[in-house]
């Protein structure tokens, strides 16, 4: 759909949206390959000791039949108006991560992508909410579940990709027996493919259900940070887990869709030295790399020394400071493009390098296809360049979500509409520049408000961690009985530094020096780990509790 322009304008002018009345995400990102050029290489499944397999789509769609006729046999289904059966894939980046959830889009069925690193409390809310009839983990994942398993009344099998246990049936006996051909369910677009929970920083995740044209909606703003996909030679890869909707749908699927192989690699623990020698290793090209990751990355010394030449690079997540695109350009021999989004509504903000040079701190413009600004979420009113207002987004389009799972009226409160225009909003503020790029300011309950200033933390942020000393950085308002609230900073320190009054004294001069007086830390904190959620994100409620926790 997305056509390789000059600039920004002609692209969009281009863009027609082609969203067909039947779709299904596995046919596509599987079967179509398949027939058309089976022996392409879809994915390369790296282990941690370095070893590696290569599988062709010919090899996903025959596996993903397997699946299909299997789960089949067991009773999974859709009937009749209804949402598919939900099965759970609790499973870091590997193949049967992949053919799972190809198969269970292909029959109609709904996949939850659930991260490995969730405790008992945390799989028990999504398994028991979704009424997840089917998992498929290994053994570490079966020795969760076991443990929460009478509290799931509608979950009837547990599969291990690691073989059968005292909690788990083997995976690989269920369904290497079964026949390789499997008619895929004939799904409209809008029908249900996914069930995504949210990484909110505060209460329960709600489920965002997905419908298969999402991954549709998710291509212009892939395609334009990824300076135009695909080009000859690209190869993916990310350390974000497949199942965020960074790794599954910015990542996975849009590879897969264009026919580009993509590098599964399953880090215990992130670590900065063997991501750049597996780019180096795998000649990787694409990639999607999260701020923290190369916060990390950038660590390495002499990281040039790789002799990595990347083609594009994207981040989101958080805004990116001057340091870490320059030092991407350096040793990643790419300029780092910036996206945005969220679960609910995704990719609907790209910077493209290959049309213009990114402005630190800017997030890009609205990818093509879509409507987005900065506006009053009481007036609809658009607000000028320059003024600070809610982020939303015109609805509908292809990407946004269906529904939130059983919840009807936080469905309903995400958009508003004003005369003939639907907005869904985001929950974070920005601000439109000049040239129509558009700046992140902070979630709405991040705003700080002190001495009658309305202060954004991500530029604070952004200038923190441009100290030397400063490795990962969170700034919150604690409350004051005189400004409302300080503008305080928590930071933890990049190796070869130690705490003291003075450093916290000589950062916080570091901000006041290069942002308004009103603005920089007048706390700084040094903590031994930032609050984190699964997706790479700081958890500000968390240092706001600290904060208020400090006063009493």
């Amino acid at each position: 759909m997305l056509e390789e322009k000059k600039t920004y304008e002609e692209t969009c002018a281009a863009l027609t949206w082609d969203i067909p009345e039947y779709f299904n995400i596995g046919v596509d990102i599987c079967d179509r390959w398949a027939e058309a050029d089976p022996d392409r290489i879809a994915l390369i499944d790296v282990e941690e000791n370095g070893d590696f397999e290569e599988y062709s789509y010919a090899d996903l769609k025959a596996m993903s039949n397997q699946l299909a006729n299997a789960l089949a046999k067991l009773g999974v289904e859709r009937k009749d108006n209804e949402i598919g059966d939900r099965v759970g894939v609790l499973l870091p980046q590997c193949v049967e991560t992949a053919i799972a959830h190809i198969a269970v889009t292909k029959m109609a069925c709904v996949s939850i992508p659930l991260f490995t690193l969730f405790g008992q409390e945390a799989l028990l809310h999504r398994l028991r909410d979704s009424s997840a009839k089917v998992v498929i983990t290994n053994t570490e994942g079966a020795a969760k579940i076991a443990s929460i398993r009478d509290e799931l009344p509608e979950l009837k099998h547990v599969f291990s990709v690691d073989g059968a246990g005292a909690n788990a049936e083997n995976f690989h006996d269920f369904y290497q027996g079964e026949s390789t051909e499997f008619t895929p369910v004939k799904t409209h677009s809008e029908d249900a493919a996914l069930l995504i929970y949210t990484s909110g920083t505060t209460g329960n995740p709600k489920g965002a259900l997905q419908a298969h044209r999402t991954l549709l909606g998710h291509l212009p703003g892939v395609e334009m940070s990824h300076n135009f996909l695909p080009h000859e030679g690209d190869k993916f890869w990310t350390p974000a887990d497949w199942a965020w909707i960074g790794g599954l749908l910015d990542v996975l699927m849009p590879a897969l869709h264009h026919g580009i192989p993509t590098v599964a690699y399953r880090f215990s623990k992130f670590n900065n030295v063997a991501a750049l020698e597996l780019i180096k290793k795998h000649n990787i090209r694409n990639a999607f790399l999260p701020p923290t990751a190369l916060k990390m990355m950038r660590l390495v010394p002499d990281a040039e020394k790789f002799g990595i030449k990347m083609r594009s690079v994207a981040s989101g997540g958080e805004t990116l400071g001057t340091e870490l695109i320059e030092w991407g350009e350096k040793a990643l021999g790419t300029t780092i493009n910036e996206f945005y989004g969220q679960t609910e509504c995704n990719m609907i903000v790209a910077a493209c390098s290959a049309q213009e040079y990114p402005a630190p701190g800017v997030m890009g413009r609205a990818a093509p296809g879509f409507v987005v600004d900065v506006i009053d979420a009481e007036t609809g009113e658009i607000k000028k360049a320059g003024e600070e207002g809610a982020i939303a987004v015109q609805v509908p389009n292809p990407v946004m979500f269906i529904e939130y799972w059983n919840k009807p009226e936080a469905t309903a409160e995400k958009t508003k509409k004003f005369g003939d225009i639907e907005w869904l909003f985001l929950g974070d503020r920005g601000v439109r520049e000049e040239d129509g790029r558009l700046r992140f300011v902070g979630r709405d309950d991040d705003v700080i408000c002190s001495g009658g200033y309305r202060i954004g933390p991500a530029e604070i942020e952004y200038c923190l961690i441009s100290h030397p000393a400063v490795q990962l950085a969170g700034a919150v308002g604690k409350p004051d009985e005189i400004r409302g609230e300080l503008v305080t900073a928590y930071v933890t320190l990049t190796d070869g530094y130690n705490e003291s009054p003075e450093l916290a004294d000589e950062i916080a001069q570091y901000v006041k020096s290069r942002l308004a007086a009103h603005e920089y830390p007048r706390e700084v904190r040094f903590i031994d780990a930032m609050p984190m959620t699964t997706t790479g994100k700081i958890i500000r409620g968390d240092l706001r509790k600290m904060a208020t926790s400090e006063n009493n």
